[in-house]
């Protein structure tokens, strides 16, 4: 069975500032992310409905946990401007142990 405290990271862009400051903010505040890095100015190229596009983007760099990742998903989804967001998770082999438990941590359901 797999660990459900398994860090994540999740890829996905943002069309602009505004759009992943609120993404972030959510899903950090809802605890489905520990952290959420935003990195601007991002050249994508894309083939989207039989033509290839390009833009610049804000590329989301969410960490999470395995367990988290459906409400996640689900939450970046609705929240999402593109018709189609990316949401893309990879999971980490490893890493410091203290950061790791503090991702487990915060992303831990209160309720």
């Amino acid at each position: 069975m797999p660990d459900p405290r398994k860090p994540l990271l999740v890829f996905s862009t943002c069309p602009d500032d505004a759009s992943a400051d609120a993404i972030a903010a959510a899903l950090v505040d809802e605890r489905l992310a520990a952290c959420v890095s935003a990195l601007p100015g991002v050249r994508s190229v894309y083939r989207w409905q039989g033509l290839t596009e390009r833009s610049t983007e804000v590329q989301l760099l969410i960490k999470t946990t395995a367990d988290r990742l459906d409400a996640l998903t689900a939450r970046l989804q609705a929240l999402h401007p593109y018709e189609l967001p990316e949401i893309l998770a990879v999971e980490s082999r490893g890493g410091l142990t203290p950061y790791l438990d503090w991702v487990a941590e915060q992303t831990r359901d209160h309720d």
